[in-house]
C-alpha cells in the first residue's frame, strides 16, 4: 500500500513539475505542443511501469529512488542537481520561446520531437526492465549481476541514450529552437556522470572493466 502512494505521489509531482514549468513561463494554458507533450510523456511511461510494478516491483522501486539526495558519491549530487536544474531549464526556454515567438517549428517537425520524447522514455524503461538493478542513483549492490545483452549490448549506459533522444525531442515537441541551448549544457553533464559511475563499476562490479573492452560506446553509439 505504502509503495502504492508512493508511486501515485510521483505521478502526481511529475505532472505538476510538467505544469509549472510549461504553463507559467508559456504563459497561457492554451499550449497545445504542452498538452500534447505531457501525454506523450504519461502515455509512454505508464504500460513499462504498470508491468515493473507488476512482474519487478524490486526494479521499479530503485528507479523511484533519485535524486541529489539518494546518491552516495559527492560529485554526483552535484551532477544530478545540475542535470535537474538543466531540464527544468529547457522546459522553461521552450515554453518562453512558444510565447514570445523566438523561433518557429513546423507541425511535422513538433511531431517528430514527440515520437523522440516517447522513444527516449520507452528506451530508458526498457534498460530498468533488462536490468532489474538499473537505479536512479549510482550504486553497485551485494551481488549484482553484469547485464551486457540487449541494450546493454550496444551503448555501455543505454538509459542515458534514451535520457538524449527524449532530450533532443523535447524542444521539437514544444515548438522551440532556442530550447536546444540547455539541451547541449544537459550532454557533457551526462558525459561527467558517465566518467565518474564508470570509476566505481570498474572498481565494485565484477566482469566490467572486461565488459568495457566489448562495448565501446558509452551511450552515443559509434561516437563516445
Amino acid at each position: 500500500m505504502k509503495f502504492a502512494v508512493q508511486l501515485t505521489l510521483s505521478v502526481v509531482f511529475g505532472i505538476f513539475f510538467f505544469g509549472l514549468a510549461l504553463f507559467w513561463p508559456a504563459g497561457t494554458f492554451h499550449y497545445w505542443q504542452a498538452w500534447v507533450f505531457i501525454s506523450v510523456y504519461i502515455f509512454s511511461s505508464i504500460v513499462p511501469t504498470a508491468y515493473l510494478a507488476a512482474k519487478q516491483p524490486a526494479a521499479l522501486r530503485r528507479r523511484m529512488h533519485a535524486g541529489p539526495t539518494a546518491e552516495t558519491r559527492p560529485a554526483q549530487r552535484i551532477i544530478i542537481t545540475a542535470i535537474v536544474l538543466l531540464v527544468a531549464a529547457t522546459l522553461a526556454v521552450s515554453a518562453f520561446d512558444h510565447r514570445f515567438g523566438w523561433s518557429t517549428v513546423p507541425l511535422v517537425v513538433i511531431v517528430i520531437g514527440d515520437v523522440l520524447v516517447a522513444v527516449g522514455l520507452i528506451v530508458a524503461q526498457m534498460v530498468i526492465i533488462q536490468n532489474g538493478y538499473a537505479s536512479a542513483n549510482i550504486t553497485v549492490e551485494a551481488g549484482q549481476p553484469l547485464v551486457s545483452t540487449g541494450l546493454y549490448g550496444v551503448v555501455r549506459h543505454p538509459m542515458y541514450l534514451g535520457v538524449v533522444v527524449n532530450l533532443i525531442g523535447t524542444p521539437l515537441a514544444l515548438d522551440s529552437l532556442w530550447g536546444f541551448v540547455t539541451v547541449a549544457l544537459v550532454v557533457p553533464v551526462l558525459a561527467a556522470r558517465i566518467v565518474d559511475e564508470e570509476r566505481m563499476l570498474v572498481a565494485e562490479l565484477a566482469g566490467y572493466p572486461e565488459y568495457t573492452t566489448r562495448v565501446r560506446s558509452r551511450f552515443i553509439p559509434y561516437v563516445w
